[in-house]
């Protein structure tokens, strides 16, 4: 994937995650990564970190469902380095997307970090990408 399309995949991810309640964009560690209340990130989107080879997302996960994603395709879902240890999932992002379930992770993630009355505020919003909403 060439540097124009992981942008054009970067912009659609940052509208999925900037329409959530009180998230915000900033560099961390040289990565974009979205925070709620510019305290707790649930996202953050990486390129070739450390020579992976991977432009991919990392980001917060629900118990039990790092290891039953990454059971189940490997070559999509991963165990990130340095988060992996706290459930973060891995998410390839150069082996085709599926927008939905995206936006239904980035989603997911944030009802992992975000104050329950963000999370019950995000459900009650549409969302551009479809008709699924965060699980809490």
């Amino acid at each position: 994937m060439g540097p124009k399309e992981r942008e054009r995949v970067l912009e659609r991810l940052r509208r999925i995650c900037l329409e959530l309640p009180e998230v915000r964009e900033r560099l961390s560690h040289g990565a974009p990564t979205f925070f709620v209340r510019g305290k707790r990130p649930f996202v953050m989107v990486l390129t070739d970190h450390h020579g992976d080879g991977r432009f991919a997302i990392w980001c917060a996960a629900g118990d039990g469902m790092q290891s039953m994603l990454v059971q189940a395709d490997s070559e999509r879902f991963f165990v990130p380095p340095y988060v992996g240890h706290r459930g973060w999932l891995g998410v390839r992002l150069d082996r085709g997307i599926d927008w939905d379930e995206l936006a239904g992770i980035a989603e997911d993630a944030y009802a992992e970090v975000a104050p329950a009355r963000l999370v019950a505020a995000a459900m009650g919003q549409p969302r551009s990408g479809g008709d699924r909403r965060p699980s809490a």
